[in-house]
């Protein structure tokens, strides 16, 4: 049988169907591209954010009990005492924030009762490792959310953003307290992540996340009346600037490229309503979303029931207590909180302001512009506060470490991937907050003035570097708490010895006295027959002339003149009854 025709019928069919000649020779299928060596892969990136963890949980866990509780913290505590021993806990709307740090620690320690029973009936575990544990888990969890932006911040971003949150000295030093704003700063990040995550996936758990995350929010502070605006205010800017900036670049011949950018704000959010499943849907998830944060605050405002309705009431006349209080405590000018920030975050402000720069001027990362408005607009809001703290800075610190993330990745991607020169800038500017934070919080924790030589003066001066310290207690206040102990055991009274403290300032040496039974807090002179006298330096001439025939100084082995530095200005003597052995 000839072969010819069925081979020039196979080759014509070959032209045919190829477009070529049958002479041709088949193009090899193209190989894939290697995989490029300078970019993060999977693994990389695991190990990544294992190393982060670490380092994050290393800084915040370690030696927890190092740093005597600060004043807020010692007030924090007198309530967490009564909640757990007594199961009583009532929110006051005049001087004190939100109930979640008290509910979220009591759990804690009503769990190491379940667990250990008689042996924990009256401790309940509470000691200020287990309550500033809870603090720290907070704020190892905030490093651990910025690591699910992922797809927003890119993988070198957000490993870079993440790095400089785990060895922020602020951040650091602030989830090593047992006050309520590393709770706040974790709920507010959790509101931004879980609505992002909804608007990119639609389900509705994300919804109802993001609200229960907001009904905490605002259950842990009453600063939410401002960062809850903010936020909103720079998601609406970003949609703006955005819709402004594709309108007038899609004139001419891009009109037709960018389609979608074109349209009107209303037509895209009848798209995204459509994309979420339809207006009936979104209204039905809407509610139960709104059910939530309506339930989860009550729940906590009201004490779970037990002060309804006047603690729902009073969660909501604070906004009234507080717009006083914010113009009379703590005054600062209106710059104080850039000054701050530039002393001890020096990386984030750098680095945040280059991202901030680079999300606006190429505004290809919505989050990134999102994330860079909240920053300054939070920084802003707060600066224009007569009252400000410290700790306050910690709003702003997260969302800077979002935007920094982005300026290391459009260094990274300006440099074609090379990894070698974003690991060089990453790591010099880590080690440097790393050692302002071993320096901050292991070593100068109680100390808020440094030693700096400046240009052009003779002699060094003595600056408030360490802004975070701030009016915190001194660590002798400790050997103050020993003594007494160490008095306690030798009266044979032990936690039964009773206690009279006539000094008006003594916080927190209520934390530190919580399982002695006597102890009165008279903040003035008063009589006396206890074993211990505890009075203010201002005091001196009196209590010696009041007690001076019955009562003994104990001088301390810190101070020749036999007081304890409670904090800056405050002094406290140790008065024991001349019956008692002293040593």
């Amino acid at each position: 049988m000839s072969t010819g025709s069925s081979k020039s019928g196979r080759s014509r069919q070959r032209q045919t169907q190829k477009g070529r000649p049958s002479s041709a020779k088949e193009a090899p299928k193209p190989l894939p591209p290697p995989p490029d060596a300078r970019k993060p892969s999977e693994r990389a990136w695991l190990i990544g954010c294992i190393l982060i963890l670490l380092l994050a949980a290393f800084l915040r866990l370690y030696q927890l009990d190092l740093v005597p509780l600060h004043h807020d913290e010692g007030v924090n505590g007198n309530f967490l005492v009564r909640l757990v021993r007594e199961g009583v806990y009532q929110y006051d709307p005049q001087n004190y924030h939100g109930p979640t740090l008290y509910y979220f620690s009591a759990l804690l320690g009503w769990t190491i009762k379940f667990l250990f029973g008689a042996h924990a009936a009256n401790t309940y575990g509470l000691n200020t490792v287990t309550i500033r544990l809870v603090t720290a888990l907070f704020g190892l969890g905030t490093v651990g959310l910025v690591l699910t932006l992922r797809r927003r911040l890119g993988t070198a971003g957000t490993l870079a953003a993440a790095t400089l949150l785990a060895a922020s000295p602020g951040a650091v030093y602030l989830s090593r307290y047992f006050i309520h704003e590393t709770l706040f700063t974790f709920f507010a990040l959790s509101v931004v992540v879980a609505s992002l995550r909804y608007y990119e996936d639609g389900h509705p758990v994300y919804l109802v996340l993001a609200a229960a995350s907001s009904a905490l929010l605002f259950a842990t502070k009453e600063t939410v009346i401002i960062n809850g605006p903010v936020l909103l205010i720079a998601l609406a800017s970003t949609q703006l600037y955005l819709w402004l900036r594709n309108r007038g670049s899609s004139q001419g011949r891009q009109r037709s490229k960018y389609p979608t950018e074109e349209a009107s704000l209303s037509d895209r959010l009848s798209t995204n309503v459509e994309r979420l499943g339809g207006s009936s849907r979104l209204l039905v998830w809407s509610f139960v979303a709104l059910a939530v944060f309506v339930g989860v605050s009550v729940l906590f405002y009201s004490s779970f029931f037990t002060n309804y309705p006047k603690g729902v009431y009073d969660s909501l006349r604070t906004f009234q207590v507080w717009s006083k209080t914010g113009q009379q405590a703590h005054v600062h000018p209106t710059w104080k909180y850039l000054e701050w920030v530039a002393l001890q975050e020096g990386p984030l402000l750098l680095l945040g302001t280059v991202g901030a720069a680079i999300a606006v001027w190429r505004p290809k990362n919505s989050f990134v512009l999102f994330s860079a408005l909240w920053a300054f607009g939070t920084l802003a809001a707060y600066s224009l506060v007569p009252y400000k703290t410290p700790w306050l800075t910690l709003n702003f610190i997260v969302p800077l470490a979002l935007v920094s993330g982005c300026a290391l990745q459009a260094i990274y991607d300006y440099g074609g991937g090379e990894l070698r020169i974003l690991s060089a800038i990453l790591m010099l500017l880590a080690c440097f907050s790393i050692y302002q934070t071993v320096d901050l919080n292991f070593f100068n924790y109680d100390n808020d003035k440094k030693t700096i030589e400046l240009p052009f003066q003779p002699d060094p001066v003595r600056v408030q570097y360490y802004t975070y310290v701030y009016a915190h207690t001194r660590r002798e206040t400790l050997a103050l708490v020993d003594e007494i102990e160490r008095i306690a055991r030798s009266s044979g009274e032990h936690s039964n010895m009773g206690i009279t403290i006539v000094s008006p300032d003594y916080w927190p040496l209520p934390w530190y006295f919580r399982d002695f039974t006597r102890v009165g807090y008279f903040g003035r002179i008063t009589s006396s027959t206890e074993p211990v006298i505890i009075a203010s330096e201002s005091q001196r001439a009196e209590v010696q002339a009041l007690f001076g025939d019955r009562y003994q100084l104990v001088n301390s082995r810190l101070n020749p003149a036999g007081s304890y530095p409670l904090r800056p200005g405050v002094e406290l003597l140790v008065l024991v009854r001349r019956d008692l052995p002293t040593r």
